[in-house]
C-alpha cells in the first residue's frame, strides 16, 4: 500500500514542485493539497492521509496550531514539517504540537522521501544539520550556565499573574486584584507565555500544576 500524503503550503509553486518530486516515487500517493492550516485540518478529516507535509507560517491558521488540532484526534496522521524556517523556536513549537519530523526546504529530494518513509512508520525524523545545530546550541547554553529553569526568569509580578491565569481569572479580574490596568496584564501575559515557551492557556495550566503552583483539585 502506498503512503498517502497531503501537501500543505501557501505557495502554489512550492506545492507543484513537491508534487512533481513525490509522484516520481511509486511508494507514495498524493491525496490532496491545501494552502493554510485550516484547510489542513479539513482535508485531513476527509482524505485520511498517512502523512501531512506541513508548512509553518501560513495565512488563516499557521502550521503549529493546525498540527496541534490535527494531533488531538486519536486517528491522527503523522505530521512532517517542511519549511524554510530552521530556528529552534519553530522546531520546538512544531514538535510540542505533535509533529514527527522537521525538514528544511533546502534538503535534498531523497532526504524528503526518506523522511516521509520514516514518519509514516511511526518514527521521528530530524534533518542531520538541524539536529547537529540544536545539540550544539544546547551544549553552549549548558556551558554558559543559561540552561536553567525558565520559571526563574519570571519577575515576582509575572509569577503572581501566572497563577491567576492558571486559575482561570480574566484579564479584568486580574487587573482588579493587583491594582494594575488590563493593558498591563495583557503585556505580562504575553511576556509569561514567551518566557516559558507556552502557547495556550491549557499548556500554562499544565505547567502551573507541574510546578506545584496550583492544585489538581482546582480542576
Amino acid at each position: 500500500m502506498p503512503i498517502k500524503v497531503l501537501i500543505i503550503d501557501d505557495h502554489a509553486v512550492v506545492r507543484a514542485g513537491i508534487r512533481m518530486l513525490l509522484e516520481s516515487d511509486p511508494s507514495i500517493e498524493i491525496v490532496g493539497e491545501g494552502e493554510n492550516g485550516q484547510e489542513a485540518i479539513n482535508l485531513t478529516k476527509t482524505l485520511t492521509p498517512d502523512v501531512v507535509l506541513m508548512d509553518v507560517t501560513m495565512p488563516v491558521l499557521d502550521g503549529v496550531e493546525a498540527t496541534r488540532q490535527i494531533k488531538a484526534s486519536a486517528e491522527a496522521p503523522a505530521i512532517l514539517t517542511l519549511t524554510i524556517h530552521e530556528g529552534s523556536d519553530y522546531f520546538f513549537q512544531m514538535l510540542q504540537a505533535g509533529a514527527s519530523g522537521y525538514v528544511p526546504k533546502r534538503a535534498a529530494p531523497e532526504e524528503l522521501l526518506r523522511a516521509i518513509q520514516v514518519v509514516a512508520a511511526g518514527n521521528v525524523f530530524l534533518e542531520p544539520e538541524i539536529a547537529k545545530s540544536l545539540v550544539a546550541d544546547y551544549l553552549v547554553r549548558v556551558r554558559e550556565g543559561s540552561e536553567r529553569d525558565s520559571y526563574d526568569g519570571l519577575t515576582d509580578r509575572e509569577r503572581e499573574i501566572l497563577v491567576l491565569i492558571a486559575e482561570d481569572e480574566t484579564n479584568q479580574a486580574i487587573a482588579n486584584q493587583p491594582g494594575i490596568s488590563v493593558k498591563t496584564v495583557e503585556r505580562h501575559r504575553e511576556n509569561i507565555m514567551n518566557k516559558l515557551n507556552l502557547h495556550t492557556r491549557t499548556e500554562l495550566v499544565k505547567y502551573a500544576i507541574r510546578k506545584g503552583l496550583i492544585s489538581l483539585d482546582d480542576y
